[in-house]
């Protein structure tokens, strides 16, 4: 039943929450413990009655139950959607659910809630998208960085941004449409609590691109934890995860939090997400379907309370047709998709690029900054770049420390050496190709593992020994090369990403 409305409510200070679910304890539940917060509560048992509340005055959030008696939540969802309403509505979904929960966020919910509801997470998230909805009413700022400008960037009327989300926004470079339209995705992007997946080519920036998601999020002022899946060991993956109680095992003299419980109330950047094993994708499916973890050793799961922003390398859809990725992980990781474009596809941002990272180099090592030359510029045009903006910082880095002048010409960018540590490598490298075979090999793994052993060869020279590089032309992880490398005995300087 839809309480009493108070027409003159919506003009006073204390922010108001609309509840609506038909389990009349469950909403009295909810309704006690924001009263008790200091809310002004409106409760309605239907879709109609909670349109029908909707149409008489604004909230600050909503609260809606998935299944109602007339209809979805989703209807609610559809009516803020289309009236460009500024309340944030917060879902509540069946235990286990988890496509209602992705189609919700899909829709522009704010967040969710899985039943049996945590009451302290329930008020934690009501309060932020409270916050949220307040901000959202407040009058726009300039979108401005100084000497960090925003070039073509068009921003949603209602969007306000922090100096540090400006100069997150101003970290991505770029003057060209795809990048523009970027800025604009991720400030928009960044005002819900929906997963979002970043995928691109290695060296593509894709740590950027989540600092500035974070930067842009009402959590801005909690952690931002950064995590390359990549680079943990597959037996500590669990405890760097979830943390250790002291005495679950050998060497465990004390408590330690993992990466759910330092990046609580922030953002859990999962980098090279493709790269984890399906059995540790399973236990992080869990931890952010019921927004729990287990310490090992506990008996007891705690609630975390974090946004997940993952990237990949990888195409995660033919890695879960292939049977290698978990499609139900997959689903919940991908509710926003952002796609960082190649740097050999976006060229007319180059000049802008190399600039930004001449400031960077000169700044790091104390000197003026150089002038590249048109010649310099054009010559970088012509190059692959398959490290995209990482290798061309290291191209900037190595014609830097070769310059004379204030001016970097052509000649201050060789190619990258070819440093190898044994000869042997060095004669294969060098070495035509042997022809085809025409008849059937005699030991079939050693023919296998010889094409494999040419065919990463190969890569690596064409990337001027950068495994990093390498592995993207390839398709697999900086993890993955690395193992082939060592079984096929082909070893290259450490110095070498």
């Amino acid at each position: 039943m839809l309480s009493p409305i108070d027409p003159l409510a919506s003009f006073r200070d204390m922010p108001s929450v609309l509840v609506i679910d038909d389990e009349p304890d469950l909403r009295t539940l909810y309704e006690l413990s924001l009263t008790r917060e200091g809310y002004e509560v409106v409760t309605a048992d239907s879709v109609a009655q909670s349109l029908a509340a909707l149409q008489q005055r604004q909230f600050h959030a909503v609260v809606s139950d998935m299944q109602l008696p007339d209809g979805l939540g989703l209807e609610v969802l559809k009516f803020l959607a289309q009236a460009q309403r500024n309340e944030r509505c917060v879902v509540i979904t069946a235990h286990g659910s988890a496509e209602n929960a992705v189609e919700a966020l899909k829709a522009g919910a704010f967040d969710y809630l899985s039943k049996p509801v945590d009451l302290k997470q329930f008020r934690s998230v009501v309060a932020q998208a409270v916050r949220l909805s307040q901000n959202l009413q407040r009058e726009p700022v300039n979108v401005s960085t100084g000497s960090m400008p925003l070039p073509n960037i068009s921003l949603p009327q209602s969007t306000e941004l922090t100096e540090a989300a400006e100069r997150a926004l101003a970290a991505i470079v770029g003057i060209s449409d795809v990048m523009s339209q970027l800025r604009a995705r991720i400030a928009k992007v960044a005002r819900s609590m929906a997963p979002v997946l970043v995928h691109g080519e290695s060296g593509t920036g894709k740590e950027l691109v989540a600092r500035a998601i974070h930067a842009c999020s009402h959590r801005n002022e909690g952690p931002f934890v950064a995590v390359n899946c990549s680079a943990i060991p597959e037996n500590l993956l669990e405890a760097e995860f979830f943390g250790v109680r002291k005495g679950a095992f050998t060497g465990a003299s004390a408590d330690r939090q993992g990466f759910f419980q330092a990046a609580h109330g922030g953002t859990l950047f999962l980098d090279e997400m493709g790269d984890l094993p399906q059995a540790m994708q399973a236990k992080l499916l869990r931890a952010i379907q019921e927004r729990s973890i287990r310490l090992l050793g506990d008996t007891q799961e705690q609630a975390v309370n974090v946004r997940i922003v993952s990237a990949t390398h990888r195409d995660l859809a033919t890695a879960v047709a292939a049977g290698q990725f978990r499609q139900d992980l997959y689903y919940r990781i991908n509710v926003i998709d952002l796609a960082l474009p190649p740097l050999r596809q976006r060229l007319e941002d180059l000049p802008q690029l190399v600039e930004r990272l001449l400031q960077r180099i000169a700044l790091e090592s104390g000197q003026a900054v150089p002038t590249a030359t048109p010649e310099l510029l054009a010559h970088l045009k012509e190059l692959p770049l398959y490290g995209n903006v990482r290798e061309l910082e290291n191209l900037l880095h190595r014609a830097v420390a070769l310059s004379d002048g204030d001016l970097l010409s052509m000649d201050d960018t060789p190619p990258p050496p070819v440093v190898l540590t044994t000869p042997a490598i060095s004669r294969e490298l060098d070495a035509p190709e042997p022809p085809a075979e025409s008849l059937l090999p005699r030991d079939l793994q050693a023919h296998l593992d010889e094409q494999e052993r040419q065919i990463l060869v190969k890569a690596l020279k064409d990337t001027g020994f950068n495994r990093t590089a390498a592995a993207a032309r390839l398709g697999m992880s900086l993890r993955q090369i690395r193992y082939r490398m060592t079984r096929l005995g082909i070893e290259v300087d450490d110095d070498k990403a």
